[in-house]
């Protein structure tokens, strides 16, 4: 009785606390990545410029030309990576639409095998198997997400991922950017701002992963970091070559 009653109350927590991370939609992706590039690719893109002595009016054109072209660059690369994916996706499922239409009883043989292969006792597989194929609809859907890893009805957005990935850019983009626009002549405010940005996001990243806020931070930190300090120096380094 006592067990009974202990895998009760453990099934109503499960059920009351049962939710799930968004991991198939499409704008968490890109708008992290995104912002992750922009504040990485501007920041080093900026430090490398400054690394070469040139004046605030140059880095400030640098910084607006590295967020303009990365922003759309990011947006058109994540447009054209969904809607091929989708486009695949979608031809998948006419072919699978087309056998459930042409060989029904086949579709629904092999759906009946492939929960007996799970450990479903025969008979019962096959009348699952046989009640799920009446509605074409779902016989579809079930297929699909059994043979093929997918959710017809979940398919990402090629405009949503476009859109998260241009805007999430942007905004990591300007925040290397920012201390030059409202006043600043020197680097160091533009690096700190964006390090305290990446710190940042590696931290807000960690809400939606099993990791630690300060370890997705600090990782994030180096990696910005030392991405702008080789920069940094291949930009003194060219600089005093050319001069």
């Amino acid at each position: 009785m006592a067990i009974i009653e202990t895998e009760a109350a453990l099934h109503e927590a499960h059920r009351d606390n049962h939710t799930h991370r968004d991991v198939n939609g499409g704008w968490l992706r890109p708008a992290v990545f995104g912002a992750m590039d922009g504040l990485v690719s501007n920041l080093a893109l900026m430090t490398g410029v400054a690394g070469g002595s040139v004046g605030q009016h140059t880095i400030i054109i640098t910084g607006l030309a590295g967020l303009a072209a990365g922003a759309f660059s990011m947006a058109a690369g994540e447009y054209t990576s969904v809607a091929s994916q989708r486009e695949l996706v979608e031809a998948e499922l006419d072919v699978e639409r087309r056998e459930l239409r042409k060989h029904p009883q086949d579709e629904e043989d092999e759906l009946a095998a492939l929960y007996m292969a799970r450990g479903v006792e025969p008979g019962l597989a096959r009348q699952v198997a046989r009640q799920l194929s009446q509605d074409p609809e779902q016989a579809l859907e079930i297929h699909a997400r059994e043979e093929l890893g997918i959710d017809p009805g979940d398919l990402p957005s090629p405009l949503v991922a476009a859109v998260s990935s241009f805007g999430s850019f942007a905004l990591g983009a300007l925040l290397p950017l920012l201390p030059y626009l409202l006043g600043a002549t020197v680097l160091w405010p533009a690096v700190l701002l964006a390090l305290v940005g990446l710190f940042g996001c590696g931290a807000v990243v960690a809400r939606v992963t099993a990791r630690s806020w300060w370890f997705s931070g600090l990782r994030q930190l180096a990696l910005g970091g030392a991405a702008a300090g080789v920069t940094y120096a291949l930009g003194t380094l060219f600089g005093t070559a050319v001069g």
